[in-house]
C-alpha cells in the first residue's frame, strides 16, 4: 500500500507491481508478460528508465551473463543495481555477501535511512528500495525484478515494455 492525500484526507491505496524474471541464463519474461530466450554472454540491461522523468527515480538493473563450463547455455555471473548514486552488485561466487560501490559487505545492509536495503531471504539476495523496486538473485540462475505500477510504459531493457 501507499498513502496519498485524496480530497484532503489521507488514504491508503493498494499498490500493484509488475514482475520480470530471468531463469537459467537464457529464459526471460518481461514486465508485460512476453516470454523469450536470449543466449548472449555479456552485460545486459534488464531494466532502466527510458526517458528522464522528474516524477520517477532513476535506476538500472543489469545482469552479467557468462559462459558456463561444459555448457552452451550462459549462466548469470552477477547482477548490478544502480540507484541513488549507489551501486549494489551481487556476484555468484560471493554467496552471502554483496558489493556496495565495490566494497564487499555482509548482509543485511541498510543505506541512508533505508533508501536501499539488502538482505538474505532463504537462498536469495534481496535488494529493496524506498520507491518499491525489489530485485532478487539466488546467486546462481534466477533473477526477479519487481516495480510498482507507476513505472508502466516508462521502462526499457530486456524486461521493459
Amino acid at each position: 500500500e501507499r498513502c496519498e492525500m485524496v480530497d484532503g484526507q489521507p488514504e491508503c491505496i493498494q499498490e500493484t507491481f509488475s514482475t520480470c524474471w530471468l531463469a537459467g541464463g537464457p529464459h526471460y519474461r518481461s514486465f508485460d508478460g512476453k516470454t523469450f530466450d536470449f543466449m548472449g554472454t555479456c552485460a545486459y540491461t534488464l531494466t532502466t528508465i527510458c526517458n528522464p522523468d522528474p516524477t520517477l527515480p532513476a535506476f538500472s538493473v543489469e545482469v552479467k551473463k557468462e559462459e558456463k563450463e561444459n555448457s552452451k547455455v550462459p549462466s548469470i555471473g552477477s547482477i548490478t543495481i544502480h540507484v541513488d548514486n549507489v551501486t549494489v552488485t551481487v556476484v555468484r561466487s560471493e554467496n552471502g555477501m554483496v558489493r556496495i560501490d565495490e566494497q564487499l559487505v555482509n548482509l543485511p545492509y541498510h543505506y541512508s535511512e533505508r533508501k536501499i536495503v539488502v538482505y538474505r531471504d532463504g537462498q536469495d539476495a534481496v535488494v529493496e528500495t524506498n520507491f518499491g523496486l525489489v530485485v532478487t538473485y539466488d546467486w546462481y540462475s534466477h533473477v526477479t525484478t519487481m516495480v510498482p505500477s507507476g513505472f508502466a510504459n516508462a521502462l526499457c531493457g530486456l524486461c521493459g515494455n
